[in-house]
C-alpha cells in the first residue's frame, strides 16, 4: 500500500530553517532535528518537504538536500530576520503560502510534523482546512521556560493557549524524552498521545577523530585540561556560570588549563550582546589568559572540538533534549549538565559524565574538577557515553520510528471505514 508516491511528509519548521548554517541567531539544536530528520526519512523512502519562512532575500526559495528532500521557505511578513517572540502575527499568511504550494503543485499532505509552538499553529490550521493529520515535537515548552526567565514576552499567553491546544488536539505529539513527557501531562494537559522518540546524531560524523588527532588539528597541548562549552550566546544557557566554576576550579592558574566557549554571534542582536557581556565577565574574572572564544564551530571542524576537550559542560537553566551533549558523547567525551529537562535523560550520572544543580557555581566547579584529576575515570566515563549514542541516538533509529509513526497515520487516513467498524 505503501508506495513511495504515498510517502509524502511535510515538516514544518517555521523559525528554525532547516537549510541555514547552524549557530547563526536563533538557529541550533530545532534546525539540526529538522533537517537530520528530513534526509534519513529520505533515505527511507518518503518525500520530504521542509517549510521554513523566507528571512532574506538572497536565500533560495527552494534549496534541494538530495533527490527526495528539500526545504522550501515561504513568504509571510517581511523578507528579514523576525525574533521568534513576535513571529506569530506572520502565521495566517504562512497557512496561505503553503496552501498556495499545494495548489500550485498538485500536492496535499496527509501528514504534517510540525517543530515548535508557531509550527504546531500552522499545523492547527491545516488540520482545520483540509484535514491534515498532525505530529508535533515541541523543542522546547512555554511553561517550563517561563518558569526561568524573568521578563516573560507578551506572547506568553497566546504560545500556552497553543501549547496546549496541540497539546490535546495532535494525532501524535513526540516528546525527546521521559522528562518533557513528564511535564507535558503535569503542567500542560493530562491529555495527549504521547510517543518518546530522542533527538539523534550523526554517530559517523560525531564519532570520527580521536583526541590525539583532534588536538594536533587544533594546536592544543597533549597535556592541555580543556573545558568546552558549544552553543548560542543566550543568558538560560548558562554560560556565566561556567565561567566562574572554572575561575573557583583548583586547576584555575595551571597553565594547562583551557575554557573554550564555542558558538556563533551576530553584533547588536541579543547574542551579540550575551557574548559581550560573558567577555566581560572573562575580563573582570583576569581569566583572559586562560579562555579563548573561537566563534562558530562549523559541523565539518566540531568533531575535533568535542574529541579534544577533557570535559564538555552544558550550563543550561533549561534543555528539553540538550543536542550538545548527545554530540560530545557521540566524540567519547564525558559531559558536566545541569540537572534539568531532557539532559538528565541523555546523560547518564556518574556514568557518561555528571549531573548538578543549574545556576550552582561550586558544584559546577567541583564536577569539572573531579573528571579533570582523574583522568583513566573520565576515558571510563567517555567510553560509556559513546556506547550509549550509539545505541540510543542514531539519525537513523529516530528517522525508522518516526517512519512507523507517520505510516500509521497514513494508513488510518487510507481506511477510514476501518476506524468506523
Amino acid at each position: 500500500m505503501n508506495s513511495t508516491s504515498n510517502k509524502r511528509i511535510a515538516l514544518i519548521s517555521v523559525h528554525g530553517d532547516p537549510a541555514i548554517e547552524i549557530g547563526k541567531e536563533e538557529a541550533g539544536g530545532q534546525n539540526v532535528y529538522v533537517r537530520q530528520v528530513g534526509e534519513a526519512l529520505s533515505q527511507l523512502g518518503w518525500e520530504v518537504d521542509m517549510f521554513s519562512r523566507k528571512v532574506s532575500s538572497d536565500q533560495e526559495d527552494i534549496c534541494q538536500h538530495n533527490s527526495r528532500c528539500r526545504t522550501i521557505r515561504l513568504t509571510s511578513g517581511p523578507v528579514e530576520f523576525v525574533p521568534r517572540d513576535n513571529g506569530f502575527q506572520y502565521l495566517p499568511e504562512f497557512v496561505k503560502q503553503l496552501l498556495k504550494f499545494q495548489k500550485e503543485n498538485g500536492i496535499k499532505y496527509e501528514v504534517v510534523h510540525t517543530n515548535y509552538w508557531l509550527s504546531s499553529w500552522v499545523g492547527l490550521q491545516l488540520k482545520k482546512i483540509q484535514g491534515s493529520k498532525q505530529v508535533h515535537t515541541y523543542h522546547s515548552l512555554g511553561i517550563v521556560k517561563y518558569n526561568t526567565i524573568e521578563n516573560i514576552p507578551l506572547v506568553a499567553s497566546q504560545r500556552l493557549a497553543v501549547e496546549k491546544e496541540v497539546l490535546e488536539t495532535a494525532e501524535r505529539i513526540v516528546a525527546t524524552s521521559p522528562q518533557e513527557k513528564h511535564h507535558m501531562k503535569t503542567l500542560v494537559s493530562q491529555q495527549g498521545n504521547i510517543d518518546i522518540i530522542p533527538c539523534g546524531t550523526n554517530v559517523n560524523h560525531f564519532g570520527s577523530v580521536d583526541r590525539d588527532t583532534a588536538r594536533a588539528t587544533l594546536g592544543i597541548a597533549p597535556d592541555a585540561k580543556v573545558v568546552l562549552y558549544v552553543g548560542r550566546f543566550d543568558p538560560r544557557k548558562g554560560i556565566e556560570t561556567l565561567v566562574r566554576a572554572v575561575r573557583e576550579s583548583k586547576f584555575y592558574g595551571d597553565k594547562n588549563l583551557k575554557l573554550i566557549i564555542g558558538g556563533g554571534s551576530t553584533p547588536g542582536n541579543s547574542d551579540g550582546r550575551e557574548r559581550d557581556r560573558i567577555e566581560g565577565i572573562v575580563k573582570e574574572l583576569g581569566m583572559g589568559d586562560c579562555t579563548v572564544f573561537p566563534g562558530l564551530l562549523k559541523q565539518e571542524i566540531l568533531p575535533n572540538y568535542y574529541a579534544a576537550a577533557d570535559v564538555c559542560v552544558i550550563p543550561s537553566h533549561y534543555e528539553p533534549f540538550g543536542l550538545v551533549a548527545v554530540e560530545a558523547m557521540a566524540c567519547g567525551t564525558p559531559v558536566i549538565a545541569s540537572d534539568v529537562g531532557g539532559l538528565q535523560f541523555s546523560v547518564v550520572n556518574e556514568n557518561t559524565g555528571l549531573l548538578v544543580p543549574p545556576q550552582d557555581v561550586a558544584a559546577f566547579s567541583n564536577a569539572i574538577d573531579r573528571i579533570l584529576e582523574n583522568p583513566e575515570w573520565r576515558v571510563a566515563l567517555g567510553r560509556n557515553a559513546s556506547m550509549r549514542i550509539m545505541s540510543k541516538f542514531s539519525w537513523d533509529g529516530v528517522a525508522s520510528q518516526l517512519d512507523s509513526l507517520y505510516t500509521e497515520l497514513l494508513q488510518s487516513v487510507k481506511e477510514p471505514a476501518l476506524v468506523a467498524g
